[in-house]
């Protein structure tokens, strides 16, 4: 069945807790993704603040809470920091490959240690291979992995080791980052910041943007999006605008 703007039914989960803010409460509007229309109603439900999983896609719609805000990255005006340079140097021994989403032993043995180390107790640390599986492959719209190995022998690895990866959807304005994970060991090279790196590269190549799903200005696990400037935030009616990470409101 084809689901178009017009069409698509949208349904609203229980409440549960929230994982990003303690003692509050999350709810998801979320749609299905199918037939020839899925990659249109992607777009255009992204550029309305939305996130994909697998064949839905949702955003939060809490009660008396709009914390969770969706943000991108305006790829064709970012500038990297001395850090992010410092970064890419650093990592400079590493090589990006995107291939075909398709999953493979070495990738989820990756994800668990990742999980296992990152998230221990969430929600996600009990997924099977065929989980991780559905994941990867379960989807009706464009999407790839990046893969990153490193390029030679080093005390980090040997040559050909998958160090990271990225599961990503093209989109026609970017990229979207669908769920990225690295090697927990080499936690001291900065991976996750070398990944979003390299994506809004590609995000620029196309002048188009980097969506990093939601930016919570309270949650330490969201702070790292703010170190990527300019931010955008999703305002409904307003579309886009500009985000003063330091005070969670629209720039100057």
């Amino acid at each position: 069945m084809d689901h178009t703007p017009e069409s698509a039914q949208f349904f609203l989960t229980a409440p549960s807790p929230c994982p990003y803010l303690e003692g509050r409460q999350e709810r998801k509007l979320f749609t299905h993704l199918s037939g020839r229309r899925a990659a249109a109603l992607h777009h255009l439900l992204s550029d309305h603040g939305f996130r994909r999983s697998q064949n839905l896609i949702y955003r939060p719609a809490c009660l008396d809470c709009d914390a969770c805000q969706s943000v991108r990255v305006r790829a064709i005006d970012f500038l990297p920091a001395t850090r992010h340079r410092r970064n890419l140097k650093q990592n400079s021994d590493i090589v990006a490959e995107v291939v075909a989403p398709i999953v493979s032993a070495e990738q989820y043995g990756l994800f668990k240690r990742y999980l296992d180390s990152r998230h221990d107790g969430g929600g996600m640390t009990q997924m099977s291979y065929l989980d991780y599986e559905f994941m990867v492959e379960d989807t009706p719209v464009q999407s790839v992995l990046v893969e990153y190995r490193l390029a030679k022998d080093g005390p980090d690895g040997v040559a050909g080791q998958l160090v990271a990866a990225a599961l990503t959807d093209p989109l026609p304005d970017g990229l979207s980052m669908v769920y990225s994970f690295f090697d927990p060991a080499l936690a001291r090279r900065g991976l996750g910041t070398m990944m979003i790196l390299d994506h809004i590269a590609r995000a620029k190549l196309a002048g188009g943007y980097l969506y990093l799903g939601y930016w919570v200005k309270d949650s330490p696990k969201m702070a790292y999006k703010a170190a990527f400037q300019p931010l955008e935030v999703q305002r409904g009616s307003r579309g886009w605008v500009d985000l003063d990470p330091e005070t969670g409101a629209e720039a100057e």
